[in-house]
């Protein structure tokens, strides 16, 4: 139409750095976030941003270089999220709980310039840089102590980096200086790499534009009001924390940090500051569960506990529920910046009824937030969308404006994730009538015998709910009549003792006779730095122990010997 333009006075570009500036503004004098005896105001927190940001400056960090993270959830961590990319840089943080030669190989990847890195795991990064040594592969290290407000000496070092306390790098900032805002609101603001569950990791990343967009998601999705009260229990280095970093500050709310996550420490937190929402991984609520005295009062208001991936027995849920907490289940990936799929679990009687159709009802994923503009079920190979009958199985698959731009220098794959003009998630599911949709497995894990599709999810639904189960994973064993059965990967809880033969029989009384494992092996399960089970070292196992009972003549599936037998 004649007349319009695009212009700076109607177009500035989405990033979500412009929710602390308004946060510094509107709520300058509310508590931000509170760390044991730390505590800032909003007005406070945007300066350290700004010290943070301009002293990155300082040190050459200019647009597009990547500055690296390697630390819990402290204040520290909060702050590179702001801090970084008003720099112009884009952040990448890394998990904790990686070996030396993994994060060598990331670090590689990205060709950081600067790595922030949290005392406990100083030895962790120097190791990783002296693999890196003899590609001349060298970076600044700021270390972040306990207390951002104590300064300690240098860490002397034969590694090829020089160290740099965090808070002397803030005290160079200069208060005046201007952020760098993306010209681009598609520029990234951070990578984030994915936990290799089904191959290598891949560096996911995300725009301005994508953080911006998911932020407002947030709201919605996590039932947010003004200045939630947010406890870090799901870590910033995951996905960016769900975005939520950037979520508290648009409704100016409050971060409490915990030095340790364990269920006495959430729960304290809760009554002390009265939290209105956490969110992580499942094992979160059987921490606090377990956690929970004979007299608990009730919670001084109710909670949201958001989790995603398969939930705890539902007596846990109960608990919870009872004591004040509403639990939703949710559904995503690192591509997909966190959760995309989210629904409240309701705490009813007949969740334990083996009969009852609700029980299904309860452990569907939900549907799409409102920044994901389509999510569907469809045949991977004509691309049609599978009947709404609850029943047809297909791949699950996005396509939105909270999406990842690509993967970190690799075309191939990002061209695969994104063929057809839809993210394929590699996850099979079912769509229900009214748009709900249920992940049924990962289609790599799937049990394939005589013809019929076996989701091991819902297996080990079941056996989850074996009161002496405490972890379960459930894999594919090959056979030559079958195809392949189920065998299940047991982890009983401690002091307690069940047969083979009576977890079988349990799993008879909740599943079709084709459903139930014909072998189950007791012990430890192998979990990656995500605690993402590693079901692909339980197929080997298995099939592998299998192949040599075949040699040695094994006549049952006690029999069965590990491979290194």
């Amino acid at each position: 139409m004649e007349g319009l333009v695009v212009c700076p006075a109607n177009h500035v570009p989405l990033t979500p750095l412009s929710f602390l500036e308004r946060a510094a503004f509107v709520y300058r004098k509310n508590i931000a976030l509170i760390y044991g005896n730390i505590s800032y105001s909003w007005e406070e927190l945007h300066g350290r941003c700004i010290n943070l940001a301009s002293a990155l400056s300082q040190l050459g960090v200019s647009s597009g270089d990547v500055v690296a993270t390697v630390a819990p959830n402290v204040p520290a961590q909060y702050e590179l999220h702001f801090g970084v990319p008003m720099a112009g840089a884009v952040l990448s943080a890394f998990n904790t709980m990686l070996d030396a030669t993994t994060l060598a190989q990331k670090l590689q990847q990205l060709e950081a310039k600067i790595i922030f890195v949290y005392s406990d795991f100083i030895g962790l990064v120097l190791q990783a840089l002296t693999i890196l040594q003899e590609k001349d592969k060298s970076c600044l290290i700021v270390l972040i102590h306990e207390s951002n407000n104590v300064k300690k000496p240098p860490v002397s070092s034969s590694g090829p980096s020089k160290i740099l306390d965090y808070q002397t790098l803030l005290e160079m900032g200069q208060p005046n200086f201007k952020i760098m805002y993306p010209k681009n609101e598609f520029d990234p603001i951070s990578i984030n790499f994915t936990s290799g569950s089904t191959g290598k990791p891949k560096g996911a990343v995300y725009s301005h534009r994508a953080a911006y967009l998911n932020t407002i998601a947030d709201i919605f999705r996590f039932e947010m009001g003004k200045s939630p009260v947010f406890l870090w229990t799901v870590d910033m280095f995951r996905c960016n924390g769900w975005c939520l970093p950037w979520t508290i500050a648009a409704l100016g709310g409050t971060n409490i940090c915990l030095s340790e996550i364990n269920g006495k420490e959430i729960l304290d937190a809760i009554y002390l500051h009265n939290v209105t929402h956490f969110c992580g991984a499942p094992m979160i609520l059987t921490k606090v569960a377990n956690a929970i005295g004979i007299n608990q009062p009730q919670l001084p208001l109710k909670v949201n506990a958001t989790v995603a991936g398969v939930l705890p027995q539902p007596e846990i849920l109960i608990k919870l529920e009872k004591l004040g907490f509403t639990i939703n289940h949710a559904y995503g990936m690192s591509e997909a910046l966190g959760p995309m799929i989210s629904m409240p679990w309701k705490c009813q009687d007949e969740y334990l009824s083996k009969s009852n159709e609700d029980v299904d009802v309860k452990i569907r994923e939900g549907v799409h937030n409102i920044m994901m503009e389509e999510v569907d079920v469809k045949d991977p190979e004509s691309m049609e969308s599978v009947p709404a009958d609850g029943k047809t199985i297909g791949e699950i698959m996005f396509r939105g404006n909270a999406m990842m731009m690509g993967y970190l220098k690799d075309s191939s794959r990002t061209e695969e994730a994104f063929e057809g003009g839809w993210y394929r998630t590699k996850d099979l599911g079912i769509k229900y009538a009214n748009g709900n949709i249920k992940l049924k497995d990962r289609a790599v894990d799937v049990v394939k015998t005589k013809g019929k599709t076996i989701s091991t999810l819902e297996i080990e639904g079941v056996l989850i709910r074996h009161p002496k189960v405490l972890e379960v994973a459930v894999v594919a064993r090959c056979d030559d009549v079958l195809g392949e059965t189920p065998c299940a990967f047991v982890k009983l809880k401690k002091g307690c003792f069940v047969t083979d033969e009576e977890i079988i029989k349990f799993c008879e009384e909740w599943l079709q006779d084709y459903m139930v494992p014909k072998a189950v092996i007791f012990g430890d399960l192998p979990f990656n730095s995500s605690g993402k089970i590693q079901k692909f070292i339980l197929r080997d196992k298995v099939n592998n122990a299998l192949k040599l009972c075949l040699q040695v003549g094994c006549n049952s599936v006690g029999e069965l010997p590990t491979p290194s037998s």
